[in-house]
């Protein structure tokens, strides 16, 4: 670290004012506090000390996405080598073969992100947001993984630019840009992100073929179609051996992933136990009507299936589009997880509803936050005449 300490002061001159790259002072910048603390302190106002960043809370997050990407990328391998009847694939062959499909996505995702960051940083002469730290990691996890690169790029320069730059970056933005890339692309090229052929990459090399029978089709796709629930896969479902978004499939990897944040304070326990008791709730309810297959799956699975855990941990807990009040948290959060429940229910076409759930919270958590607030206000001011 010496080295790349010593580097940084003797380029730094040039970025300052009056150096040659003075206009590409952000870009300097943030390398500089990426890679160290960084000594920037308050000139007025109130005075806070802290051993931790904005650059190191969202790397937190990233260390604690490790764990479902690194078991997506194997279970993309191990899905591969069992729809061409390789039952008996090894795990570093399963991993392998995911890392070469997955890290490309992860490579477009934060070049053509960070690009268009440093411009906006650039021309507007503010440091580059640290927010596409974390959402350059989990676009490519939230997506099938035959999505073309062409077109996750596409994705990505939507949700950063509409998303969050027009709302004046990182901090501002109303929406989830994550989950606004996902939006985008099921509207707008609705056939790579839904069916039964885009959860599992099946291209073949010469003389292979896929084994008779094969689905693609994700467990919530097979259950909203009419497929009867099976009990005795309940442990592929907790496990994650299942078909679906790179990131979301393991329980086990997401719980890990809960359990980091929890433990650093990073994640809001408030907003997660609130999504999972709300989806709960509402799967409850639904069993007791019992109509549909969707309707009558146990209660629990309904928060292991699809994207619900990864949703509740990692999305729902966002610090800019969540709730920021304590009690907001809660109402916003047992929300999101009624929603997902009902639009999983009752759209069978997208039985998923994660992502439309936390959006449309995203959009109503200021309001939530104004009325607690101004209830607050109000208590205050009648204890105050009592």
């Amino acid at each position: 670290m010496k080295l790349f300490r010593n580097i940084l002061n003797t380029v730094k001159p040039h970025f300052l004012e009056g150096g040659k790259l003075e206009k590409m002072y952000p870009a300097y910048d943030a390398i500089e506090t990426f890679l160290f603390v960084p000594d920037h302190t308050s000139k007025s106002g109130s005075h806070i000390r802290d051993g931790i960043d904005m650059k190191r809370t969202m790397i937190m997050v990233i260390v604690a996405l490790l764990p479902a990407l690194f078991f997506g990328m194997w279970n993309v391998g191990k899905l591969h080598f069992n729809a061409i009847g390789q039952l008996d694939i090894s795990f570093m062959d399963a991993f392998v073969f995911g890392a070469i499909k997955m890290l490309p996505m992860i490579i477009v995702s934060y070049v053509v992100g960070l690009s268009i960051e440093f411009a906006f940083a650039i021309s507007r002469g503010h440091s580059v947001n640290e927010g596409y730290l974390v959402t350059g990691l989990l676009i490519p996890m939230i997506m099938p993984i035959t999505t073309p690169l062409w077109m996750l790029a596409v994705a990505v320069i939507f949700a950063v630019i509409i998303g969050k730059e027009v709302f004046g970056g990182t901090g501002m933005n109303i929406l989830n840009p994550a989950l606004t890339a996902r939006a985008f692309l099921f509207f707008a090229y609705p056939s790579h992100m839904s069916g039964d052929k885009i959860w599992i990459n099946t291209e073949l090399e010469k003389g292979q073929k896929l084994v008779d029978g094969f689905s693609g089709a994700t467990t919530l796709a097979d259950l909203a179609s009419g497929i009867e629930y099976n009990a005795s896969l309940v442990g592929s479902y907790i496990n994650g051996t299942i078909a679906g978004s790179v990131g979301e499939t393991s329980f086990y990897a997401i719980m890990i992933g809960a359990a980091i944040l929890l433990f650093t304070g990073v994640g809001s326990w408030r907003t997660m136990i609130s999504v999972f008791v709300g989806g709960y709730v509402m799967a409850v309810l639904f069993n007791m009507w019992g109509a549909t297959e969707l309707m009558s799956l146990p209660a629990p699975i309904h928060l292991i299936l699809g994207g619900f855990a990864f949703g509740a941990v990692f999305m729902a807990t966002d610090p800019v589009t969540a709730s920021g009040t304590n009690k907001g948290k809660f109402i916003v959060g047992f929300l999101i997880g009624v929603f997902a429940i009902l639009i999983r229910v009752f759209n069978p076409a997208y039985p998923e509803g994660m992502m439309l759930a936390i959006l449309l919270m995203n959009v109503f958590a200021p309001l939530v936050d104004h009325y607690v607030v101004e209830a607050n206000i109000k208590r205050r001011i009648k204890r105050s005449k009592a």
